[in-house]
């Protein structure tokens, strides 16, 4: 065995294990995406809806949609909270 093996092996051994760690990873990451890509049918679950007179779908729908609004106003604002947070961090840093 040559010195040329020896460090190679050498590196070989402590370059393996995160390498494998992140090759399971990618083959996770992977796998969630094939289960994802198939999507989401919310049909399904709205379809108990589709009994109800066409005012109180209204009501559904609408109800659905505010809170869809709400949630993403709130999601953006938790956002740039934290951009401006970081933003004076960064500032007084």
């Amino acid at each position: 065995m040559n010195i040329k093996e020896a460090i190679h092996s050498f590196i070989d051994k402590i370059f393996n294990p995160p390498i494998t760690f992140l090759d399971m990873g990618i083959e996770k990451l992977r796998a969630v995406g094939q289960i994802t890509a198939q999507g989401l049918n919310v049909g399904k679950y709205l379809a108990v809806f589709g009994d109800m007179p066409t005012a109180w779908q209204l009501v559904v729908s609408s109800a659905l949609a505010s809170v869809v609004i709400l949630g993403s106003l709130l999601i953006f604002r938790s956002v740039m909270r934290l951009y401006y947070s970081l933003k004076e961090g960064v500032k007084w840093w």
